[in-house]
């Protein structure tokens, strides 16, 4: 199985690092540096799912593409 798409972002507001997951509805998490970000999405990406399977509400497949990606698959076809 291919694993959920992750954006990174500093954010001037926060004055640090968001990481998500576009595919799961608000997992998203903070950090100082873009490693930290990613190292907590980890953490939230588990709570996530487990609370998801807990409570029995589907967990959606990866399926979120970039534009940037999509559009790199049409040029190199």
């Amino acid at each position: 199985m291919t694993d959920y798409h992750i954006n990174i972002f500093y954010s001037e507001e926060d004055g640090g690092y968001i990481a998500d997951i576009p595919d799961l509805e608000s997992c998203s998490a903070f950090g100082e540096t873009p490693e930290e970000a990613l190292k907590q999405l980890n953490r939230a990406k588990k709570a996530w799912l487990e609370a998801a399977r807990k409570e029995g509400k589907p967990v959606p497949l990866p399926k979120y593409c970039p534009l940037i990606y999509q559009v790199s698959k049409v040029n190199l076809g």
